[in-house]
């Protein structure tokens, strides 16, 4: 039976190759074939993902879609979760999740028993979905709360890393004070930066 393997981190200071081994090993236990391996580094809360689009486009019915966890296909809200999953149906693809053993019956059980297991394997699939949008939910609030309390005890405190650049917020602006008739594309080359960042500057300035 052929596998295809889904390798996601949230961010670019996260591996999403760091399952592969895992996986890896866990395909070749149960005899899988792998086809394909989709590694990308994107938030799970998001549904267009251009690697799992790809595996989703190519995998073919019967093929299985391996993960590690359920958390690592979906924190997605439920309406993109059962736009997933109904996708995942209609492709006629096995979800085989590594941490979840009735999953993995998936790869062997046929007729009454294979229904049987489907059905408790969708519950429970559909359980950790959920388990794992609420924990994000829960993880963006306490952020939330946390930057609030950061600015409510120092209005002048900013993120680390999310204020403006004063160096290049500078440089800019003695660009357009120097050459009022620029356009912005000129000035972001002359500033070396981006032009969305000259828009956001101008706003700002106009604003102030």
């Amino acid at each position: 039976m052929n596998a295809h393997l889904y390798l996601r981190a949230s961010t670019k200071d996260q591996d999403a190759n760091r399952a592969k081994i895992a996986l890896e090993m866990f395909a070749c236990e149960k005899g899988l074939h792998i086809i394909g391996v989709y590694a990308e580094n994107i938030t799970g809360t998001k549904l267009n993902r251009p690697e799992l689009l790809a595996l989703l486009n190519t995998a073919q019915s019967g093929d299985v879609l391996l993960v590690e966890s359920v958390d690592r296909l979906s924190r997605l809200s439920q309406v993109d979760w059962d736009t997933l999953k109904a996708t995942i149906k209609s492709k006629g693809l096995r979800l085989v999740v590594a941490d979840l053993p009735t999953s993995h019956m998936l790869v062997e059980a046929q007729g009454i028993t294979g229904q049987i297991m489907d059905v408790i394997n969708n519950m429970l699939i559909d359980l950790m979905a959920t388990m794992a949008r609420l924990d994000q939910e829960k993880r963006v609030e306490r952020i939330k709360q946390g930057l609030e309390n950061k600015r409510a005890a120092d209005p002048e405190w900013k993120p680390a890393g999310r204020g403006r650049s004063v160096a290049k917020w500078n440089k800019v602006q003695d660009v357009m004070r120097k050459h009022p008739t620029m356009s912005a594309d000129e000035v972001a080359l002359l500033a070396g930066c981006g032009i969305a960042t000259v828009y956001r500057i101008k706003r700002e300035t106009k604003a102030a």
